[in-house]
């Protein structure tokens, strides 16, 4: 109830007046801060030289951010645009084999940038795992993919293998690590897809095919084998109308959102300032919860860059990738948070939904989040602070589902059955603003550090009360509310489209 409720206009004009005045005002007190700080020799590390004309330096705190954009540069380039140039020939001339080309040009790429004993690493991996696929059963395709990832993320096993890749550069670990988890998590998709497949299995080039084209082996997106074997098995190449239009308009989002992440970090150090919790500890509660949301904000812009850029390329090639995250200012569900939605698509299809079916029973719901944050601990790399994420994110998943079939009851259901479509909008906000926050703490955990989700909650919830607990929690309100506008004028289009459909 109350999804397509409408509101005054006057009352969406004053919440969104309400969250403008708080984003400025709680964004002059960081510029403050940022400006105040930057000689600070507590924060020698994080901020180095930069704009010198403008008197700014530049916070440089995010490692992969710095290495994307500086040294890696180059490589990243050079490596892309192959593929991009390589895959149009083969398009052009050999559009059967294209699959065939791009796993060539991959593999090539791995093996010149990483050496022959990582490429050996990757390829005993995908053997073990299609060895077992030809079992199909799925439960070893289960135990069988999942030690092979936790050989990659538990001790001493990970070092063990990491030490045969010789040579040392940068980002050695980011991509050692990236590939060969992401190759595992491909991997156990194509077994389990196999498994289901009614006569046969799959061969092992099907395999190789899907893991080693280059735009997703190091970064991802993971899409599920289904999926990448039939739209790279069509022949028939052709455009969607103003495809080509949307793939440059997507290309040239991207580049902005570089620029502008740029242009932010020589004024707002929200990546450096919670390294000195005394320094954070000084702010306003105002400029605290900003800087806490900022870090969330620049998150999702990091994933949506990596993984848009990455997505142009696959469309490039005629694929359907996974969408970029959703935008966490548009978040107040715990379901809806993922960062990487390839791996949530693959999260909610082999082990979520399998367990979980409908989502309708508690219980059953309990046993599919538990196993499913289970997996994605083991996929982050089990220590303390992912521990805690998982445990927080997995209690609010529940939680949630908790409420809603508690206010589902008799009373509760009668009672919001004689409240207006507004009335129930309103109240349904208030309590979205609450979860919002629940978001924000729980995943400031792995974005910063433990000791600065403590503070941050303890100024907010303890010291800040009644006050700033209250007047934040209103101006959360008046933003859920404008989230729940678009989510209104959303379902209208697609009814929309639904009945222009039919009628068609």
């Amino acid at each position: 109830m109350g999804v397509k409720a409408m509101l005054p206009s006057y009352e969406l004009g004053f919440y969104a007046l309400v969250v403008t005045c708080a984003v400025l005002y709680s964004g002059s007190g960081i510029f403050e801060a940022s400006r105040d700080s930057m000689n600070r020799k507590a924060f020698r590390d994080g901020i180095k030289p930069g704009w010198h004309y403008f008197g700014r330096k530049m916070d440089v705190a995010d490692f992969e951010w710095v290495m994307w954009f500086t040294s890696f540069r180059n490589v990243i380039i050079f490596a892309l645009s192959g593929h991009v140039l390589f895959g149009k020939i083969c398009s052009m001339t050999v559009p059967q084999h294209r699959a065939v080309m791009y796993m060539i040009y991959g593999v090539l790429a791995v093996l010149g940038s990483m050496g022959p004993v990582y490429l050996m690493i990757i390829l005993s991996h995908c053997l073990v795992l299609y060895s077992v696929a030809l079992a199909k059963q799925k439960w070893l395709c289960y135990v069988a993919g999942l030690g092979c990832l936790a050989s990659f993320k538990v001790e001493p096993f990970g070092s063990w293998q990491s030490g045969f890749v010789t040579g040392a550069f940068d980002l050695q670990d980011v991509l050692f690590y990236g590939g060969c988890t992401f190759t595992i998590m491909r991997c156990m998709s194509f077994a389990l897809e196999s498994s289901e497949k009614e006569e046969g299995i799959y061969s092992i080039f099907d395999l190789l095919k899907y893991n080693f084209y280059l735009p997703f082996f190091f970064f991802g997106p993971v899409m599920t084998f289904d999926q990448f074997h039939a739209q790279v098995s069509t022949r028939e190449l052709r455009r969607k109308d103003d495809e080509m239009k949307n793939i440059r308009v997507n290309a040239l989002l991207h580049v902005g959102a570089i620029v502008a992440v740029d242009i932010f970090f020589h004024f707002f150090y929200i990546l450096t300032l919670p390294s000195d919790l005394k320094f954070v500890n000084r702010l306003s509660d105002w400029s605290l919860a900003g800087l806490a949301y900022s870090n969330l904000v620049y998150d999702w812009v990091k994933a949506a860059v990596m993984f848009g850029v990455i997505n142009t390329i696959a469309r490039l090639d005629h694929l359907d990738p996974p969408q970029p995250p959703k935008c966490i200012t548009m978040l107040y569900i715990f379901a809806e948070t993922h960062f990487d939605r390839g791996i949530n698509d693959w999260l909610c299809k082999y082990v979520y939904d399998h367990i979980g079916e409908n989502h309708d029973n508690i219980l059953k719901e309990l046993v599919a989040s538990v196993t499913t944050f289970a997996v994605t601990t083991l996929w982050l790399g089990p220590c303390e602070v992912v521990y805690i994420w998982s445990l927080v994110n997995c209690f609010g998943l529940n939680f949630e589902l908790w409420v809603q079939k508690f206010f589902q009851l008799g009373p509760f259901a009668k009672l919001e059955a004689k409240l207006s479509g507004a009335m129930s909008r309103r109240i349904r906000a208030a309590f979205g603003a609450v979860n919002f926050w629940a978001i924000v703490l729980y995943n400031i955990l792995a974005l910063n550090s433990l000791e600065f989700a403590l503070l941050v909650t303890k100024r907010l919830l303890v010291l800040g009360f009644p006050v700033s607990t209250l007047s934040i929690w209103f101006i959360t309100y008046c933003g859920v509310q404008l989230i729940k506008e678009r989510e209104r004028i959303l379902a209208i289009e697609e009814e929309e489209k639904g009945d222009k459909a039919k009628v068609e």
